[in-house]
């Protein structure tokens, strides 16, 4: 995979290209269209139904574009969530979930770079350890 060109802001139509140019990558569609995209079997990003966990804390409007992306692990959780500047975050009902969320709107906030890396990372922390060995040494980083 080329490196991503860090100066351009992240859209959500990103968001899809990352994942599905991850190897291995399977994408079905819940009830309501969302997209889940899983590797293996196993979901690493997931395009989000509107949930009252996740809404607007002034108007209690729920969320309609919220994203979840998994993590290696709780620390990595909490590097992203930890400056409240960033797009991401987390609600309640994802304590002890190895996942962040990320609300589209809030994409271009963050570099194309930024959210590759960030889906890249959450492929990882779902793929076999074989797969996830193969793509790291296919891609210069093992």
């Amino acid at each position: 995979m080329p490196a991503p060109r860090k100066s351009r802001r992240a859209r959500v139509e990103d968001v899809h290209d990352l994942a599905l140019a991850m190897p291995h990558v399977t994408v079905e569609y819940g009830r309501q269209g969302n997209a889940v995209y899983a590797v293996g079997g196993r979901s690493f990003v997931f395009f989000r139904t509107a949930r009252p966990d996740a809404c607007d804390p002034v108007t209690g409007e729920r969320y309609t574009d919220v994203i979840v992306l998994w993590v290696a692990s709780e620390e990595d959780k909490k590097a992203l969530i930890a400056d409240e500047t960033t797009p991401f975050f987390t609600t309640p009902h994802f304590d002890g979930h190895p996942s962040v969320l990320l609300r589209g709107s809030r994409c271009g906030e963050l570099s194309y770079g930024e959210l590759s890396e960030v889906v890249q990372d959450a492929w990882l922390s779902r793929a076999s350890p074989t797969r996830a060995r193969a793509w790291l040494k296919a891609n210069g980083l093992s």
